[in-house]
This record gives C-alpha cells, structure tokens and sequence, in this order.
C-alpha cells in the first residue's frame, strides 16, 4: 500500500517505535540528526549500525534480526541498492507495519514486495520534514 496522503502519512506518525537501519553517531549527519529530532519528539529509536555500540543514548544492534523488541517503522538511512534486502530482513519479522526510505533513497520492487506483504511503505521523503509538517 504505497501511502500518498496526508492523513496516511499522520497514521504512521502516530506510531511510537522506529528502527533506524544506518543511524550515524555522527552529529551533523541527517542519519543522526533526524533520528535525534525524531527521539526529542517522543520516538523510541532504536539504532542498527553494525560500526556503532551506542548512538543517542541507546544501544547500537548489527541488524533488524538482533532487534529484540517491538519496531513500528523501519526507516532506511542506506543506499537504494541495500533496500531489498532490508525488505527481506523486515519481511522476516511480524512486527514492523511501514517501511520508510529517506530522500533519495528508493527501490521500487523492495517497495512492491513489502507492500504485497501488507506493510505501508514511504519512499523517498523525509521523516522530520513530514513530521515538522504535519504533526
């Protein structure tokens, strides 16, 4: 279900826990500043950054799979040719109901699958940007 309105978009941000596949510890850097922006708004964000033990107070996992608790969103901070198979990470879990790729980050066959999967998918936008508009 390719998610095209507003309303759609406020749905999914209602939602509380985001996976940050990519998060950076790195300030200054839009996969750290973002999941930081969305953590002072009140996101659980959990970080996967297998180069990381912590980032945003919080400890760093290698993977979706290593992700013991509960994910809302997945939000890709990777490039558009890693996005399948973080699809298939996703689709491996029974957890996680949107998958949401940052700007410039696209794959529209990941996109197809996950969404012939049941899962709400946002290519190609930005998560503060929607959130600082609509929320």
């Amino acid at each position: 279900m390719p998610v095209e309105t507003d309303d759609e978009l406020r749905a999914i941000l209602d939602l509380e826990t985001i996976a940050v596949v990519g998060c950076s510890s790195t300030t200054g850097k839009a996969a750290h500043d973002i999941p930081a922006y969305m953590q002072r708004h009140g996101y659980e964000i959990v970080p996967v950054n297998p180069y990381a033990d912590e980032i945003l107070g919080r400890t760093a996992v290698d993977s979706l799979a290593d992700v013991d608790q509960a994910i809302d969103i997945v939000d890709v901070f990777r490039p558009s040719e890693e996005v399948a198979g973080i699809v298939d990470a996703v689709l491996d879990r029974d957890d996680v109901q949107v998958v949401w790729t940052q700007l410039g980050i696209e794959d529209d066959d990941a996109a197809a699958r996950a969404e012939q999967a049941g899962l709400r998918v946002v290519q190609d936008r930005c998560l503060k940007v929607e959130h600082q508009r609509l929320v």
